[in-house]
């Protein structure tokens, strides 16, 4: 069964991504999926009585996809060779991939009622593409096969959209700043630990290392996203609350400003820097040649892609989680969010042997021992002590995740991440922070007026 799972994998993974929903042929089951796509749009999931069993004996294909890295695959591809060891009958296709344009391959699929039968979702998917709860199962009706009491209330609270449980939480995470301790000590500087330290490191790096080298990259996004942290520090105010945006363009200007200082003070390079040196929307900052060797010495991203950027290192030996920086004195400043979650798509034909699966990865110790902190230190009670007891609790994305959970101050607005906003190309992030990063604007006060336009168009937007 290991052989037959393993073919469904490599099968899946050259045309999982074009096929959807269906994805090999391993089976006469999956081949009929595969081969109508159109039926399955017309799908929905069979009703599901209270106490729903799992079926042992015959045959069943699952098709599930998740986006990550390189170790993020390997962990999902054993964790599945481990679930068809349990339930021999139980065959899993699987498509996987980088994040690069994966949502916009996701949500195509939603649209079209073609998506795989358990999807890694992130958490505004689901007020996003299923706010009346149409694309995804309700998991609260399967709770004789998921243990839902490992997971907090919170967390459950936030993936629940329209009343129904629309994944399960796998991880809560946040930002934090990870250094190449190598480039800082041959600028002769330690890594950043305030704002003035942060400043200062520009000034060395341009004056001890040259024009090339800069202590930090960020992209449009990761900019955005300091400059909510920097400007909750200094207001004391979350970014969002009850659907509406918190900030007056003017305040948001100053925001913009303290970005625009970075790039001045040679802390960033500039977005047309980045995209010369080959980072764009298709390549993330960890598989460019200057992140590879040190040239770009810090980064600003979730504490559970620690190990995604040191493994990216020629040398990663200097490699550390950085500190939480405080930026103002009204508030830490920075939010927490859900992850990712596990969902079942109501398309789905089998969702309680696809709820199995979810509790397999997550709950049970053959799956969650395999899976470890690949997808952030698990938000299950019980998968976080198998994790840890089978040592594959990953020691910096635990540093990571520590020191943004005991910062940040504000949850955050799942619509702050909708793709009108976060699209890049196209979404108001990149269109702001890029136009502003290529001199495209005669200010940030105008550049402040179009990030609060479109921020509060997608709201009135979520708000329908």
């Amino acid at each position: 069964m290991k052989k037959a799972i393993a073919l469904a994998l490599v099968g899946a993974m050259s045309v999982g991504l074009l096929a959807g929903c269906g994805g090999g042929s391993s089976s006469s089951a999956a081949a009929s999926s595969a081969a109508s796509t159109g039926a399955a749009s017309e799908a929905t999931s069979p009703a599901e009585p209270a106490g729903a069993t799992v079926n042992t004996t015959d045959p069943i294909t699952l098709t599930m996809s998740w986006w990550g890295g390189d170790s993020r695959h390997e962990a999902y591809q054993n964790a599945l060779a481990a679930f068809s060891e349990k339930y021999p009958n139980i065959t899993v296709e699987a498509s996987y991939g980088a994040w690069s344009g994966w949502e916009d391959k996701k949500s195509a699929q939603l649209y079209s009622n073609s998506a795989e039968d358990v999807m890694q979702v992130n958490w505004n998917w689901l007020s996003q593409y299923s706010p009346d709860g149409s694309k995804f199962v309700d998991l609260n009706q399967y709770s004789d096969i998921i243990d839902l009491t490992q997971f907090s209330q919170a967390s459950l609270d936030a993936c629940t959209v329209a009343g129904e449980l629309q994944a399960v939480p796998v991880s809560m995470t946040g930002r934090i700043f990870y250094w190449n301790t190598k480039t800082f000590e041959a600028a002769g500087v330690d890594y950043p630990k305030t704002l003035d330290d942060l400043m200062a490191a520009g000034k060395a790096f341009q004056e001890k290392l040259g024009d090339d080298y800069y202590p930090l990259a960020l992209g449009e996004y990761d900019r955005m996203i300091l400059m909510t942290f920097y400007l909750e520090s200094v207001y004391g105010k979350p970014w969002v609350e009850n659907g509406e945006l918190q900030y007056t363009a003017e305040e948001v200007a100053t925001g913009l400003d303290f970005i625009e200082s970075l790039e001045d003070n040679h802390v960033i390079p500039s977005i047309p820097t980045m995209n010369g040196k080959g980072i764009d929307a298709n390549n993330s900052i960890d598989k460019s040649q200057v992140w590879i060797d040190g040239t770009y010495a810090g980064i600003f991203e979730w504490d559970s892609a620690a190990n995604k950027y040191q493994s990216a290192l020629a040398d990663n030996s200097g490699f550390v989680v950085g500190d939480e920086i405080k930026f103002g004195d009204k508030a830490n400043g920075g939010f927490s969010k859900v992850s990712m979650g596990l969902a079942i798509t109501e398309t789905c034909q089998h969702p309680a042997e696809a709820a199995a699966l979810i509790n397999f990865l997550l709950n049970e110790e053959a799956g969650a021992s395999i899976m470890g902190s690949e997808c952030g230190i698990p938000n299950s009670a019980a998968g976080l002590s198998i994790a840890e007891a089978a040592d594959k609790v990953k020691p910096l994305v635990k540093e990571a995740n520590s020191k943004v959970m005991a910062f940040v101050d504000f949850p955050l607005d799942p619509t702050y991440e909708s793709t009108d906003l976060k699209a890049n190309p196209g979404g108001t992030y990149a269109d702001v922070f890029g136009g502003l990063s290529y001199d495209e604007y005669d200010s940030t006060a105008e550049a402040a007026e179009d990030l609060v336009d479109g921020i509060e168009d997608a709201l009135a937007s979520a708000a329908q």
